[in-house]
């Protein structure tokens, strides 16, 4: 038996402007099966998307330490 997913949460890298958002919100919405996007403006979710972003930044800090890039910017 597998799975059966209702829905995903994506964390932005950064916070974005709201005009500057239409684009990754209208690309959100042709992937096939999405019938809505809502923006989060603050709320329940403020807390685990920054503990994602935390997360995020830590695995690139980790990648960078055992992987370092050859080419730095």
């Amino acid at each position: 038996m597998t799975d059966r997913y209702k829905g995903f949460i994506v964390t932005l890298g950064d916070d974005l402007r709201d005009d500057d958002a239409a684009a990754t919100i209208a690309a959100i919405k042709q992937i096939k099966g999405v019938i809505a996007v809502k923006p989060v403006l603050g709320g329940d979710m403020d807390d685990e998307m920054a503990r994602e972003r935390v997360r995020h930044e830590l695995w690139k800090k980790i990648h960078e330490a055992f992987y370092p890039s050859k080419v730095k910017s």
